[in-house]
């Protein structure tokens, strides 16, 4: 079973593929962005950018996941997921970043634990998965 941050929430926002937005987007629920954005994205509780999407912005949340297209940084409280075939020119920060092979990224990345209320310092909160897509222009 997909832990929860794993599927599209009930309680979520939905951008179609012919929208087009610039200015700043936030919510209190979950986004699910297929059309182009362009501006800040967030903050939000999961912010997911869709295979066809076209996102030119800073996108704030607590789980970030990038299907398609982003020129922006990218910091979440939680978790970065870049899907394989998705495209990412910025710099990722998050307590735990996943690049799927295939993926393609051209930035920096910055990884320090989630800010918790407790003094534990645990390695998992430096988890890191990038794999080279094998591709070279």
């Amino acid at each position: 079973m997909a832990a929860s941050h794993d599927l599209a929430s009930d309680r979520a926002s939905i951008l179609g593929p012919t929208l087009r937005f610039k200015g700043e987007l936030s919510a209190a629920e979950d986004l699910l962005i297929h059309g182009k954005v362009e501006g800040s994205v967030g903050p939000a509780p999961r912010v997911t950018i869709g295979p066809e999407a076209h996102v030119r912005a800073g996108v704030n949340a607590d789980v970030i996941i990038v299907e398609g297209r982003v020129e922006g940084d990218l910091k979440a409280q939680v978790s970065i997921t870049v899907r394989p075939k998705a495209n990412v020119r910025g710099n990722l920060e998050a307590p735990v970043i996943h690049i799927a092979e295939g993926a393609t990224f051209n930035g920096g990345i910055k990884m320090e634990p989630a800010a918790t209320g407790s003094n534990s310092t645990s390695a998992r909160g430096h988890d890191v998965n990038v794999f080279r897509t094998g591709t070279a222009n």
